[in-house]
C-alpha cells in the first residue's frame, strides 16, 4: 500500500518493520443471499442477505469461517501486530483493586486482579484489605478459557449464604448458584435461563427474574417476552419455583426485583418500553401485604434509595428533567403528596446512595464530569467531595454504617480506591495502581466545546501527550455513543495507552442522546431527532480538522452497540472525513432490529419501522445497512466487529452490513469483519480476548494510516 507522504511515521524500532509491500486486492467470500424484499407502507426495501440472520445455518457458519480466514490473513500479515499485542498486554499487567464493601457476615469483600487474569478474583477479610485476606470466589476456576464471567454476588440477610450470578461466553443469559458463605461449599441450588437479574434474598430463599426457557437452537436470536419474577426456596429444584410477579398483558416489559436490607420491602421495577421505569412495591411489615403501584408508566426514572419509618426515598425524574430525590408515603403515593428532599439543580443528578442512618451521597454530572455532594437526610448539604481532575466516581456504602469507600478514575488516572470520612470530609487513598513504563504525568486532558450543525454547544474531552503541536499531523481516535440516556464520563482504559504513546489524540465526544445534560439532551437525540447525534459527531470531526488537531487521513472513528450504529451512519454520510472506521457490535439494520432478542427494548430511543410510514422512512434514511454507497465513492478502511454469543445486538446486524459493504463499490480500502467466538456484547469478556481484539483494532488503524508504531519497551 502506498503511504500518504503527509503522514509522519512515529518512531520505528522493535516492531521489526522492513517497509511497505505491494498487496494483492482482497477477495471476499460470497455471502448467502435469497433476494428478499420487504414492503414498508408501500415502500419496497431489499434485504438480500436475509439468510445471514440464521446464525446456526450451515451456509452462515461456512461464510463466518471464510470471513474470519480473510480477516485473520490480513491482520496476521501486519508486521507489528504481535508487538502491539505485547505492548497492550504490558499496559494491562497491573494490579486492579476494587473498593471494599462490608457484607452481612461482617466481613469486607473486594475484587482484585493481580495483572492479566481473565477475570477478577473476589477476596474477603475482617478489615478492608486485611492481613487475613482469603480468596472467596475465583471466577477463573469456572472455565478453562476465562469465558465464564461473574456478574453479581448477593449475600443473605444473616450472611449464611451467598448467591452468585454468572454469564457464559458473554451472553446475557444468567445462571444462579448458591454457596455456604463460611465454608464456600456449593449448594445443589442452580437456576438457568434467567436474564437481567440478581438474587434478592427473602427468608429462606431468593427472588429472581427470568424468561420462559428459549427454543433450542434459537437461544441467542429469538425475541424475549414475558419477563417474570420467581421465588426460589433453598433446597428445592428450579421446577418448583413459584411466580411472584408477572404482567401477561405487557409481554415486552422487564421486571427487575430487589429487597431492602431488612427484607420487609419488595421492589419491582418495570422497564423496556420507555425512557424510565414503573415502580411497584410490597410492604411486608403490614398486616395484609399488597402490591402498591407508585408509578405505573415508564416515562420517568424511579429508583428506591432507602425505606425508613414506612417512607420511601426515591431518586426520580418526575417533574425534574435533571433528577431529584423525593420522599413518598406508600399509603398516599399521589405525586402531589411527595416531599422533595434533594431538589434538581443545573447539573444532572446521576445517582444517590444512602450513607449510614441519616445521610445521602449524591453524584452529579457537570459538563460530563462527576461531582459529589454529601447531604443529610433532610436534604441539607454537608459538603462537596473533591476529586483530583475530570473523572468518574463510584461509591461503596453499606447498611447503616458510616463507612464510605469510593473509586475514582480519569483518562490518565487509573482507578484508585479511597475511604471517605463523612464527619471530617477527608479522603484517604487506600490503593493506587502503578503501570510500568508509562508516565501519566507526560499526558494531559482538556475539555473543548464546539458548535454542531443546528447551533448546539457540544463538549468533547481531548487527551494527548504534553507538548503536542496542533499542526494537522496528529492521528486522532474519535469515540462516541449518543443514546439511551447514557453519559460518557472520563475513564481510564489501559488499551488506549498504546495510542497515546504514539502521539495519538484520544477524543471522546458527548453527543446528544446521552444523559450529560438531562432529559432534554437525551430526547434531542432520539426518534426523529436521531440525526442530531450524527451531526454532533460529524461536527466533532470537522472541529478537530479545522482547529488543526488532525486531518481526515489521520482520523479513526470507533463506537460500540448504539455507537456502532453511529459509526456506520456517519461513515455513509461523510466518508471523506475519516481514514478508518471501527463499528463494533453495532445496530446496523434499523428496519428489523426490534425483531431480535431484546431489540424491542430500544424502540423508545429509535422508534420502529412498524410505527408509521414517517418513522419507517426516517429510519430507512440513516440505517447503516441500507445507505452504503455503491458508486465508487471512497470509504474509509472499515473493520466490523461482532461475536457469536452476542444476544444483545445479534451478529446478524454486522453480518448483513459487512456482506453489503464487501459487495458494494466503495473504493479500494479493506472492508473486513472480525467475528469473535465464545464472546458476547462485551461485558465479562476475558482480558486475553480484550487484548487480542485491541491488538487487531490498533494494528488495523496504524496500517491504514501508514503509521509504524513505536513498540519499544
Amino acid at each position: 500500500m502506498k503511504r500518504n507522504t503527509t503522514i509522519i511515521a512515529l518512531m520505528i524500532t522493535a516492531c521489526g518493520v522492513t517497509g511497505a509491500r505491494k498487496e494483492a486486492p482482497l477477495t471476499y467470500p460470497t455471502a448467502p443471499s435469497d433476494g428478499t424484499t420487504d414492503v414498508y407502507f408501500g415502500h419496497k426495501v431489499a434485504d438480500p442477505y436475509r439468510p445471514l440472520e440464521d446464525d446456526t445455518a450451515a451456509a452462515t457458519l461456512t461464510w463466518v469461517e471464510a470471513e474470519n480466514a480473510v480477516t485473520r490473513s490480513y491482520l496476521d500479515a501486519i508486521p507489528f501486530r504481535n508487538a502491539l499485542r505485547e505492548r497492550i498486554a504490558s499496559f494491562n499487567d497491573y494490579a486492579k483493586t476494587g473498593a471494599p464493601s462490608k457484607w452481612n457476615d461482617g466481613k469486607y469483600y473486594w475484587s482484585y486482579n493481580d495483572g492479566l487474569k481473565n477475570q477478577a478474583v473476589i477476596y474477603r477479610a475482617s478489615t478492608p484489605y486485611g492481613a487475613d485476606a482469603e480468596v472467596f470466589l475465583d471466577p477463573n476456576a469456572l472455565s478453562e478459557d476465562g469465558t465464564v464471567a461473574l456478574t453479581g454476588l448477593y449475600q443473605s440477610k444473616d450472611g449464611t449464604y451467598t448467591a452468585y450470578t454468572i454469564s457464559r461466553s458473554g451472553s446475557d443469559w444468567t445462571e444462579i448458584y448458591v454457596m455456604d458463605s463460611k465454608s464456600k461449599k456449593l449448594l445443589d441450588d442452580h437456576i438457568e435461563w434467567a436474564k437481567f437479574t440478581g438474587a434478592a434474598w427473602l427468608g429462606d430463599g431468593f427472588l429472581y427474574s427470568a424468561y420462559p426457557r428459549p427454543e433450542a437452537g434459537k437461544e441467542f436470536s429469538n425475541a424475549n417476552e414475558y419477563h417474570s419474577v420467581y421465588y426460589h426456596k433453598l433446597g428445592t429444584t428450579q421446577s418448583a419455583d413459584t411466580v411472584v410477579f408477572e404482567n401477561r398483558s405487557e409481554p415486552l416489559r422487564f421486571h427487575s426485583v430487589d429487597t431492602n436490607h431488612a427484607e420487609d420491602l419488595i421492589i419491582i421495577s418495570g422497564g423496556g418500553q420507555g425512557n424510565g421505569n414503573s415502580l411497584t412495591i410490597k410492604e411486608l411489615n403490614v398486616a395484609q401485604p399488597q402490591w402498591t403501584v407508585i408509578e405505573p408508566g415508564q416515562d420517568f426514572t424511579m429508583d428506591v434509595v432507602d425505606y425508613k419509618d414506612g417512607k420511601l426515598y426515591v431518586y426520580t425524574s418526575v417533574d425534574a428533567p435533571m433528577n431529584r430525590l423525593v420522599m413518598i408515603d406508600p399509603a398516599n403515593p399521589a405525586r402531589s403528596e411527595w416531599k422533595e428532599v434533594i431538589p434538581q439543580t443545573d447539573a444532572v443528578l446521576t445517582s444517590v446512595k444512602k450513607v449510614g442512618k441519616d445521610h445521602f451521597m449524591a453524584v452529579y454530572d457537570r459538563d460530563a464530569s462527576h461531582h459529589a455532594i454529601l447531604y443529610r437526610r433532610d436534604g441539607s448539604p454537608v459538603r462537596e467531595v473533591t476529586f483530583p481532575t475530570y473523572g468518574s466516581v463510584s461509591f461503596s456504602t453499606d447498611g447503616d454504617s458510616d463507612e464510605v469507600f469510593y473509586t475514582f478514575n480519569s483518562f490518565t488516572f487509573p482507578s484508585a480506591v479511597y475511604s471517605y470520612d463523612i464527619n471530617t470530609g477527608k479522603s484517604s487513598l487506600l490503593k493506587a495502581p502503578e503501570i510500568k513504563n508509562f508516565n501519566m504525568e507526560d499526558y494531559v486532558t482538556e475539555q473543548v466545546f464546539f458548535t454542531s450543525a443546528d447551533g448546539t454547544r457540544v463538549p468533547m474531552f481531548l487527551t494527548y501527550k504534553k507538548g503536542l503541536k496542533r499542526n494537522g499531523k496528529n492521528p486522532v481516535y474519535l469515540y462516541g455513543y449518543g443514546g439511551f440516556n447514557i453519559s460518557l464520563n472520563p475513564g481510564f482504559n489501559a488499551n488506549r495507552l498504546v495510542w497515546l504513546e504514539n502521539g495519538g489524540v484520544y477524543a471522546q465526544v458527548n453527543l446528544r442522546g446521552g444523559a450529560e445534560y438531562g432529559d432534554r439532551w437525551h430526547e434531542a437525540g432520539t426518534l426523529m431527532q436521531k440525526q442530531n447525534v450524527f451531526d454532533d459527531f460529524i461536527g466533532a470531526a470537522e472541529y478537530l480538522i479545522k482547529e488543526k488537531w488532525t486531518q481526515p487521513d489521520l482520523m479513526a472513528i470507533e463506537g460500540g452497540s448504539n455507537g456502532g450504529l453511529l459509526v456506520g451512519a456517519v461513515t455513509n454520510q461523510r466518508p471523506e472525513l475519516f481514514r478508518v472506521a471501527i463499528p463494533r457490535v453495532g445496530v446496523m439494520d434499523m428496519m428489523r432490529y426490534h425483531l431480535f432478542t431484546i431489540g424491542w427494548n430500544w424502540a423508545h430511543d429509535y422508534g420502529t419501522s412498524a410505527d408509521s410510514e414517517e418513522m419507517a422512512m426516517y429510519l430507512l434514511g440513516y440505517s447503516p445497512l441500507h445507505n452504503i454507497s455503491n458508486n465508487g465513492r471512497p470509504y474509509p478502511a472499515i473493520m466490523v466487529t461482532t461475536a457469536d454469543h452476542d444476544d444483545r445486538v445479534v451478529p446478524a446486524h454486522s453480518f448483513k452490513y459487512a456482506a453489503t459493504l464487501q459487495a458494494a463499490d466503495t473504493g479500494k480500502r479493506p472492508k473486513l469483519i472480525r467475528i469473535d467466538s465464545k464472546a458476547g456484547h462485551g461485558a465479562g469478556k476475558p482480558i486475553a480476548k480484550v487484548i487480542d481484539e485491541y491488538a487487531d483494532i490498533y494494528a488495523f488503524i496504524f496500517k491504514n494510516m501508514g503509521i509504524i508504531p513505536q513498540c519499544t519497551r
